[in-house]
């Protein structure tokens, strides 16, 4: 908990600081390049009868209550601050307290019946205002937030990144409240389809009284488009069908969106490096909710803790540690600030120079193994060559010789320990197989002339 208040009063003083920053430019909240924003419940989405203005009101005084460490009665900030998160750029008080009117007016209704049906008398249904008490006074602003929302506020449970920076930039009210409906589906890339009828409800009592399409289209639905395609975070398009095949009238919508390029650079910047954006995007798998958590916390998540996080997650993943979701694992690294400690760093090096050896000498062994293989390989083939070599110096000697001689070599062979295996191993008999039998087959033809080259040789030692 200490440490969550911490990151709010840091992420506040942050935004204080580009404020001043860019005050002493002139420039207004929607030409920043840094991100400033809150992760703002999806139970918000569905604000109607609200102007363009009045939102920004709202979205301003719900960022000031989602940075605030504690819960005050009452929130007080510097005026000129809260016109430029609001981007409310005109000195016209009178108009500013009528916006100021109009967003106290805001209602946010939730009922236990889905959207349509008919209500039951016993059940439960709650009205809240989204801004209560405002004052104005002496350069500052005191407004009251009714307590019911503040845990919706600063810890949603469903949720999405709302970003000033953007919301700040629409002057169409169309446009807002279709970012606003569309932005959570940005992971999915692809809406629900709606019913026209409840897209032309969204801005509540400034919807469009078209009861055609195309004139919704052409009055609003496109210049919608457009505006949100020009300057916010997501390119959108939109696809209808009929929900009838025999009638023509369009009566469903969905809408297709991606994120910008240019919004994963903003993204990068904020995040405060190139590389470390593209470690958690591309390595890491981050998703949209994970960057809009770094997002949120960037202040206080310096570019060390998160160095030091992804160093520790990579060992972990690298030893077998992590069964699922690398991305989530790191996030919560991050979150509670793991890093490795020098014993650590110690450890792993002693293990890896461990396992170096061990690949050394395996290596080495699998070499001398290999090496005693091709040896004994080589050995047995010239073993091999050698045999059949003096198989043919045996056949030359033998029919060389004359008829009595080669009886001899004949009579010698068969009576020969050597020769009886041979003949024996093919299942002929000794004691009846004649020299025409051996001299036809061919592996006691071989052995024949082993035998012979081996007799011959002896003699020739013999006589020198």
């Amino acid at each position: 908990m200490a440490n969550n208040i911490t990151t709010r009063a840091t992420s506040r003083q942050l935004s204080f600081e580009l404020f001043e920053e860019m005050l002493a430019t002139d420039t207004p909240i929607n030409e920043s390049t840094k991100e400033i924003g809150y992760q703002r419940n999806n139970v918000f989405i569905d604000i109607t009868d609200v102007g363009i203005t009045a939102r920004r009101l709202l979205d301003a005084a719900h960022f000031i209550v989602a940075q605030e460490p504690t819960t005050p009665k009452v929130y007080d900030v510097e005026l000129s601050y809260f016109r430029w998160l609001m981007r409310y750029d005109s000195y016209n008080y009178k108009h500013l307290r009528t916006v100021v009117s109009e967003a106290q007016k805001a209602l946010i209704q939730v009922s236990a019946s889905p959207l349509g049906s008919t209500s039951a008398e016993d059940e439960k249904w709650v009205s809240v205002q989204l801004i209560g008490i405002v004052g104005i006074d002496k350069g500052r602003i005191t407004f009251a937030v009714p307590e019911p929302l503040i845990p919706h506020i600063k810890d949603p449970v469903k949720s999405h990144w709302l970003s000033l920076r953007i919301t700040s930039a629409f002057t169409l009210t169309y446009a807002r409240a279709i970012y606003d409906h569309v932005i959570g589906y940005v992971a999915e890339g692809i809406t629900e389809w709606f019913e026209v009828d409840v897209v032309r409800g969204w801005p509540g009592k400034a919807a469009s009284t078209a009861t055609e399409f195309k004139y919704f289209k052409r009055d609003n639905l496109d210049k919608a488009v457009k505006q949100i395609n020009a300057v916010s975070d997501i390119d959108l398009s939109y696809e209808t069908r009929t929900v009838s095949p025999k009638s023509k009238k369009i009566d469903r919508i969905r809408f297709r969106l991606t994120r910008k390029e240019s919004a994963g650079a903003i993204r990068a910047s904020l995040l405060g490096a190139q590389e470390i954006y593209t470690t958690l995007k591309n390595e890491f798998g981050f998703t949209e909710k994970q960057f809009n958590t770094i997002s949120q916390n960037r202040a206080v998540w310096s570019d060390e803790r998160i160095l030091q996080a992804i160093e520790y997650t990579r060992t972990k993943v690298d030893s077998g540690q992590v069964k699922k979701s690398p991305g989530a694992y790191l996030l919560k690294a991050i979150t509670d600030g793991y890093k490795l400690s020098d014993a650590d760093r110690k450890m792993l090096t002693v293990q890896q120079q461990q396992q170096e050896q061990e690949r050394a000498e395996s290596s080495a062994k699998q070499l001398a193994t290999a090496a005693v293989a091709a040896s004994t390989a080589a050995a047995e083939e010239r073993s091999k060559t050698q045999t059949v070599e003096n198989a043919d110096l045996g056949r030359e000697a033998y029919h060389k010789a004359d008829g009595k001689v080669q009886k001899d070599f004949m009579r010698a062979f068969i009576a020969s320990a050597a020769g009886k295996l041979a003949i024996k191993r093919v299942k002929l008999n000794p004691a009846t197989i004649h020299e025409s039998e051996v001299l036809a087959h061919k592996d006691l033809s071989f052995a024949l002339y082993s035998f012979v080259f081996l007799r011959t040789k002896a003699k020739a030692v013999a006589k020198a």
